[in-house]
This record gives structure tokens, sequence and C-alpha cells, in this order.
């Protein structure tokens, strides 16, 4: 991402700055319509399915003041949601590639550690 890329308009009067690899800068900007706007970056349309997750994380970090590498998130998630969709390929076919990057990102989260 180059440094013209780095800020995202929302609008005529807000922008976002985001970092190399498109997380936010400061985690403040970060609301509903700021998570739309970063899932549209990642081709996704955000559902109720995928605003579970999110929650998901934003509480995981609220606790844990980190954002949830795969095997935290999958447990965090089943704790929360349930069996069906606490499992790895439950939240692959939400977040295709790499669920946690995927995840953190769109909930204006910073990277999780352990993840490339």
């Amino acid at each position: 991402m180059s440094d013209e890329n780095l800020y995202r308009y929302l609008d005529a009067n807000k922008q976002i700055k985001l970092d190399p690899e498109g997380y936010l800068v400061k985690q403040g900007d970060w609301d509903e319509g700021v998570a739309d706007l970063l899932a549209k970056d990642e081709e996704l349309t955000l559902t109720e399915e995928h605003w579970e997750l999110i929650r998901v994380v934003r509480d995981f970090y609220a606790r844990y003041e980190m954002a949830p590498a795969m095997r935290p998130l999958v447990k965090a998630t089943k704790q929360a949601l349930g069996e069906e969709k606490g499992r790895s390929v439950y939240l692959m076919s939400l977040f295709p590639g790499s669920p946690p990057k995927r995840l953190a990102r769109i909930a204006g989260l910073p990277k999780p550690t352990n993840c490339l």
C-alpha cells in the first residue's frame, strides 16, 4: 500500500488513516461505518453472521488487549456463539484466507500476533 492509500474517505468530512497493511492507525476512528468501508475494501458485504464475529473479536480485545490468532479465535467463538459456529471452517467461510487478520482489520483492531 503506497502513502496515498493510507487515507480512505468515508465522506467529504471524515477520513481514516490506515497503516501500510491496511489496519487503522487510531482504533478510536472505528465505528460500524468504518467497518463497512474496510469490509468493502476486502470485497466482503457484512451480514449479521459477520457482525457476530466482529463483536466476538472486539470483546476478546477488550478482555485481553490483543486480537486473537486462529486458535483463540475459534475458542472464543465457540464460547460466545456455540459449537457449530466455533469452528475454523465456519470462520473461513465468512472471512476467507486468514479469518483472524481480516476480522481484526474490519473490527478496527491491531494485526493479531503470530499472523504473517
